[in-house]
C-alpha cells in the first residue's frame, strides 16, 4: 500500500477504512484505543472538529487551533487499562512523534477516556 494511502495511526489499513470512517461519522470508535488512534490521525490530517467532538464536554476547550508547520510522523501505543468493548473507562499510554518546523520531537501521554451514551470521549492526560 502506498504510504499516502496508509492511515496515520499506524494500523495496516487505508485511512478511509481505518480512522477516516470515524472522522466522517460513519462509525464511532468502539474502544478507547481506537478513539485515541483516531484522535492522533485527526491531528495528522488537520481535523480539529473531530478532536473537539470527541473531547469530553467537561474538559473540552471552546476552540482548538492546530499548529501550522507541525507534521505528525508516527504513533506508538505503549499500554493501557480498560477501554474495551464492554467497559466504560480506560486509559491509553502513547508516544506520538512529530516534526515542528523541521525539528523532530515526541509527545508521551497517558490519556483517560470514558464512554457515555455508547460513545468514547477523551477526558484528559493523567
Amino acid at each position: 500500500m502506498p504510504a499516502a494511502d496508509r492511515c496515520p495511526c499506524g494500523l495496516p489499513q487505508p485511512y478511509a477504512e481505518c480512522c477516516g470512517r470515524f472522522h466522517e461519522g460513519r462509525q464511532s470508535a468502539p474502544t478507547a484505543e481506537l478513539l485515541m488512534r483516531s484522535r492522533y490521525s485527526a491531528f495528522a490530517v488537520g481535523n480539529p472538529e473531530y478532536l473537539l467532538g470527541t473531547w469530553h464536554p467537561d474538559t473540552r476547550p471552546k476552540r482548538l487551533r492546530l499548529e501550522a508547520g507541525q507534521e505528525w510522523t508516527g504513533l506508538e501505543i505503549l499500554g493501557g487499562t480498560g477501554g474495551g468493548l464492554l467497559q466504560n473507562e480506560g486509559t491509553v499510554e502513547f508516544r506520538a512523534h512529530y516534526s515542528y518546523r523541521g525539528h523532530a520531537d515526541t509527545l508521551q501521554e497517558n490519556s483517560r477516556f470514558v464512554r457515555e451514551g455508547g460513545k468514547w470521549f477523551y477526558v484528559s492526560a493523567l
